[in-house]
C-alpha cells in the first residue's frame, strides 16, 4: 500500500506498547521503518504487543507523556522525521475514576509532544491519533464532520476534545499550513471510531469483555446492548494514519489538517449484534442483558462522516463487519498456540492484497 516509502526513515511511536500503537509498530517495522516507541509497561501479559515480541524489533523506551524532559529527551536522541501519538487514557468508564490523570496524559501530555516537535527540526509530520468521541455529540442520525464542535461529556471524551483544540491552537500558532516554508512540519489530527482487533485485552471493551468470558465459559454481560458505534477492524484507522502522514512528508502543508477514518454505514451497529457476531465467529458464548440505568453516562449513537479522507486522500475501509469481526476473532482464536508476529503479519498481509 505504501510501496518503499517508510523504508529507513526513523518513526516515533508514542503508545507503542497499546492495543493500536503495537499493530502500528509492527506495520512499520515490517516495512523497514527504524521504529521508536516511547509508551509505559504493557497492561497485560496477553497484550500484542508483548505476545508479538515486537519490543525485540524495535527501540523500546519506557517513559510517560506528561514527563516533558523524557519527551524531549526521546526527540533530542532519536530526532524522528514522522511521529504517530497514540499515548493516552482511552477508556470512557476510567475516565470518571480518574478524571485530573485523564486530562493529564490526554491534553498536557499531547502538548509536550507538540513542544517537542517545535523544537525538533527533523520532523516533517506528526500525526496526533485522538478520538471520534471528541466530537459535542448530539446522537444526531448523520456523520461528524472534521468541521463539526469539539466537546465531550465524560471526562475521557472532554479531554479528547480539549486536545483537539490545542492541536488546532498550535497548528495555527507555530505550524501554519499557509507558512509551510518557514517551519516545514505538518500537524495532523485523526478520529477514528470503535476500533477491534487481537490482542486488545483492556477493560470496559466489548471484544476481549466477550473473549474473556468465554475462555472462562461464563456468560457475556452486555452493559449497554443498544448503544451504536462505528466499529472498525485496527488496520483500517492505521491504514489512514500512515497514508495521511505519507502524503502529508510528500506535499508538505498541504494535509496539515484533521481527518476522519470510520466503517462504512453497514459497520454501525449496536453491542448486542456485534457480541453475536464474536459468539458466532467463536463458535461458542452466551450473552445477556445486564444495563443499568445508573451506570456512567455513555453516548449511545455516534457515527463518523468520512467523505473527506474519501475524496481527498482516496481512503476508503476496505472491511465490512463480518470480515472485521472474523479477522478479530481468529487472532484470539489462534494466540496461545501460534506466534503471534506472524498472526500480526498474515493480517496485515492480507489486509493489504483487499
Amino acid at each position: 500500500m505504501f510501496k518503499d516509502f517508510y523504508r529507513g526513515k526513523t518513526v516515533l511511536v508514542t503508545g507503542h506498547t497499546g492495543f493500536k500503537g503495537s499493530w502500528l509498530s509492527i506495520w512499520l517495522e515490517s516495512m523497514g521503518a527504524n521504529v521508536i516507541g516511547f509508551s509505559l509497561d504493557p497492561s497485560t501479559e496477553n497484550d500484542n504487543f508483548l505476545l508479538s515480541g515486537i519490543g525485540k524489533k524495535i527501540v523500546d523506551i519506557r517513559g510517560d507523556i506528561r514527563s516533558r524532559d523524557s519527551v524531549n529527551n526521546v526527540f533530542e536522541t532519536y530526532k524522528p522525521e514522522i511521529v504517530f501519538h497514540l499515548a493516552a487514557q482511552p477508556l470512557v468508564r476510567l475516565s470518571y475514576e480518574i478524571p485530573l490523570e485523564t486530562y493529564e496524559v490526554n491534553l498536557i501530555g499531547s502538548l509536550n509532544i507538540l513542544e517537542a516537535v517545535r523544537k525538533t527540526s527533523s520532523v516533517k509530520v506528526c500525526v496526533m491519533i485522538t478520538t471520534d468521541k471528541c466530537y459535542e455529540n448530539k446522537e444526531q442520525l448523520w456523520g461528524y464532520r472534521e468541521c463539526d464542535p469539539m466537546g465531550g461529556y465524560d471526562p475521557y471524551s472532554s479531554s479528547k476534545g480539549a486536545a483537539e483544540i490545542a492541536i488546532s491552537s498550535w497548528r495555527r500558532s507555530f505550524f501554519n499550513p499557509n507558512n509551510i516554508e518557514t517551519h516545514s512540519t505538518s500537524i495532523i489530527s485523526v478520529r477514528a471510531g470503535n476500533v477491534i482487533g487481537g490482542g486488545d485485552w483492556a477493560l470496559d471493551r466489548i471484544v476481549p469483555d466477550c473473549i474473556r468470558s468465554i475462555e472462562s465459559n461464563k456468560p457475556i454481560e452486555i452493559r449497554s446492548p443498544y448503544s451504536i458505534r462505528p466499529w472498525q477492524h485496527v488496520l483500517e484507522p492505521l491504514s489512514g494514519y500512515l497514508k495521511v502522514a505519507m502524503m502529508a512528508y510528500n506535499n508538505p502543508g498541504e494535509y496539515s489538517e484533521s481527518w476522519n477514518f470510520g466503517p462504512n454505514m453497514d459497520s454501525v451497529i449496536n453491542v448486542w449484534d456485534i457480541a453475536s457476531l464474536i459468539i458466532q465467529n467463536y463458535g461458542k458464548g452466551e450473552l445477556i442483558d445486564v444495563s443499568d440505568p445508573n451506570n456512567p453516562h455513555e453516548a449511545s449513537l455516534l457515527i463518523l462522516d468520512i467523505s473527506k479522507a474519501n475524496y481527498k486522500l482516496g481512503w476508503k475501509p476496505k472491511l465490512d463487519i463480518e470480515s472485521t469481526i472474523k479477522m478479530t476473532v481468529d487472532w484470539y482464536k489462534q494466540y496461545k498456540y501460534r506466534n503471534v508476529y506472524e498472526i500480526c503479519i498474515e493480517q496485515i498481509n492480507n489486509y493489504e492484497l483487499i
